[in-house]
């Protein structure tokens, strides 16, 4: 055979039944973590959406390797999805870091526009 033809690839019915179980399995995983505080346990912030995104990922594997035939495909189709998830991912902490430190580097522009706006004040100054 050569390079070029393709050859059919049948995937029994049961994997499709497994991995879909799987999917409400681990969505059922993340109803369940988002009802305990992972901040208060690790001391890190943004540690209940690291655990989010952890679960929200293998199910998306999941998805691209058997729903889209990832698995059994070509390498060059699972290099291609793997590079666009890296520019993605590059974008997202770019412009992460850029609205976190923002007013770290740039004082007067990480300053409030409006600094007697509502937002700005404390919950226990009374409206007036």
């Amino acid at each position: 055979m050569s390079e070029n033809q393709h050859t059919t690839h049948i995937t029994p019915l049961w994997i499709y039944f497994a991995v879909g179980g799987a999917l409400l399995v681990l969505t059922a995983v993340t109803v369940g973590v988002s009802f305990i505080d992972f901040t208060s346990i690790f001391g890190v912030s943004s540690m209940n959406f690291a655990v989010a995104m952890i679960i929200a990922t293998i199910k998306a594997t999941l998805v691209a390797l058997f729903f889209m035939h990832l698995y059994s495909d070509s390498k060059f189709y699972s290099l291609t999805l793997l590079s666009g998830i890296a520019c993605l991912m590059i974008f997202i902490v770019i412009t992460l870091l850029d609205t976190n430190f923002r007013g770290k580097i740039y004082e007067i522009e990480g300053q409030p526009i409006e600094p007697a706006a509502k937002i700005y004040q404390s919950e226990n100054v009374s409206d007036q």
